[in-house]
């Protein structure tokens, strides 16, 4: 009997390990509400100077890194502001920041971040924005993108600046 379990127990392993390496192959990106673990596309490794080039996507991928070591990533809208691209999430039922959300979770954890915009992959860190001189503006410029996005009010959208990685 014992025997069998160790067999049982080193098949299932070995599966696991196929399973996790199949799926970091393909990605397994996120599709709308429902999250995503790895982000497929190229690696832009040049610094972004201008993200103006985001103007016209509607939505993007977040790659986030979680305590388990297997990615986290969700879709997203971004905007630039004053030359500085900015993500959201929006706590539509309210709530406590970070804690609705396990991308928020993550990047207050560890901001570093793998963005998939078209087909190409941006490795950047994501700073959370808390004063309300910089909400604000920002705020309006989602609302401009997105006309037909009903915000939840600026105090439950929480916004995050897209930083070059360290």
């Amino acid at each position: 009997m014992a025997k069998f379990i160790k067999t049982v127990g080193t098949f299932s392993i070995m599966l696991l390990v196929v399973l996790l390496v199949a799926v970091r192959l393909v990605g397994f990106e996120p599709r709308d509400l429902q999250p995503g673990f790895w982000v497929n596309g190229d690696l832009v490794e040049e610094p972004v100077s201008d993200w103006s080039f985001t103007d016209n996507v509607e939505e993007i991928y977040v790659q986030t890194n979680t305590r388990y070591l297997i990615p986290h990533s969700v879709t997203t809208y971004c905007t630039v502001h004053n030359g500085t691209l900015y993500l959201f999430s929006a706590y539509y039922s309210g709530g406590t920041f970070p804690d609705e959300r396990s991308w928020n979770v993550n990047v207050m954890r560890d901001p570093r971040v793998r963005l998939k915009i078209g087909g190409q992959l941006f490795d950047q860190n994501l700073r959370y924005i808390d004063d309300a001189a910089t909400r604000r503006p920002v705020h309006q410029a989602f609302v401009d993108k997105y006309p037909q996005w009903n915000s939840p009010g600026i105090e439950n959208v929480h916004i995050f600046a897209v930083d070059p990685a360290a």
